[in-house]
């Protein structure tokens, strides 16, 4: 039987729903569980959009979107009212023509195929719904949850640490990250190790392929004893926010895997005290421990596939003629997704921590003003 529905909804009091498709009129978002009274403007998100925005670099698609924001709803006299908050972000650079050739042909590694066992019907123009595009929803939110984050003192990191197979193998501090990761346009705050990943996935485009790398995203000044300990353990929410990135196929928080390989006497971080408050000296924990914060610096790392969309011949079926056959894709492509995902990620991890602080008790309206 095919569902005819789907989940468009994440959160719990700050609750986000993002809508629109990505060759259609406009895509955006709606979020209810602002507090009111927060001083807010399209400028505010206009910062978060344009760090997304396709067509800044020669590793981005080529796709020309403006993302201009208009907020529609929820705000006036530049201050929230309490009342739900409506964005909107007109697609102005669309192109489906590469697409009406193929659209009985399934894109290998694109959601095609399953969204069309699923639903039955598929909107076939860049990946409609499935496409990179519905994540201008998540960052438009993600801007007004690190604004609230940021009047508690907390902030929200990401930077790529891992692109086509060369990696950053030192950890960075919070300085470098904030100093370095837009100065290239893989958003890598080691510097050197950037140039040599954009040469690494500039070498695989020529050849017409992708390639998958890792982000890491930080919060830190997170408070201590936000998340519950059984079904909604802040981890597993963090998970379930960064699984649900488009072309994101693990998550780790702490040391992640390095677990496996650790004895308990490794694993663990020793409980200290500083200044007279309870601490842990190491943090392989991530900043949490029993799907509660502990006030460490919270950290997970996501693997992003290679981008799908490639110009290599690959095989698929012909759903008409239900026969085996071979496409070569034509249109705009990112030749390696982690860099316009950094800012999704960092949005993604602020819409989590920002409903668990609001849940706990822990956002002071007064602080907003």
């Amino acid at each position: 039987m095919v569902r005819v529905m789907s989940e468009n909804t994440f959160g719990k009091i700050f609750r986000v729903t993002t809508f629109g498709e990505s060759h259609n009129v406009a895509v955006g978002v709606v979020i209810d569980g602002v507090p009111a009274g927060m001083p807010l403007s399209e400028a505010d998100i206009q910062r978060e959009l344009d760090r997304r925005r396709p067509g800044q670099s020669i590793l981005t698609t080529t796709r020309r979107e403006r993302d201009k924001v208009e907020i529609l709803s929820g705000v006036f006299q530049g201050k929230t009212l309490g009342t739900p908050i409506c964005m909107l972000v007109r697609n102005v650079d669309v192109d489906s023509a590469p697409y009406e050739t193929i659209k009985t042909k399934p894109r290998p590694g694109h959601a095609d195929l399953a969204y069309l066992l699923k639903f039955g019907h598929v909107d076939y123009r860049g990946g409609g719904r499935a496409a990179a595009r519905e994540t201008v929803g998540r960052v438009a939110a993600g801007a007004i949850a690190k604004k609230l984050l940021a009047a508690h003192d907390v902030e929200i990191l990401g930077h790529t640490v891992e692109a086509a197979g060369i990696a950053v193998e030192r950890e960075l501090s919070p300085d470098e990250i904030r100093k370095n990761v837009e100065k290239n346009p893989m958003r890598c705050a080691d510097l050197k190790v950037a140039e040599r990943m954009k040469e690494a996935v500039l070498e695989a485009a020529a050849d017409g392929d992708s390639t998958g790398g890792m982000v890491e995203v930080r919060a830190l000044g997170v408070p201590a004893g936000i998340g519950d300990p059984v079904f909604d353990k802040l981890d597993a929410e963090i998970a379930h926010a960064l699984m649900s990135i488009g072309s994101v196929k693990a998550v780790q928080i702490g040391a992640g895997c390095e677990f496996a390989r650790m004895r308990g006497s490794e694993a663990n971080d020793p409980i200290v005290l500083q200044g007279g408050k309870l601490t842990t000296e190491t943090n392989k924990a991530g900043g949490i421990l029993g799907g509660i914060s502990t006030g460490m610096a919270i950290v997970a790392k996501i693997t992003v596939k290679p981008t799908p969309s490639i110009t290599k011949p690959q095989r698929t079926v012909d759903l008409v003629q239900m026969e085996e056959t071979e496409i070569k894709l034509k249109g705009r492509f990112d030749p390696n997704i982690c860099p316009r995902i950094v800012p999704v990620a960092e949005a993604m991890l602020a819409l989590v921590i920002v409903d668990h602080m609001l849940r706990s008790g822990k956002i002071n309206p007064d602080r907003l003003k």
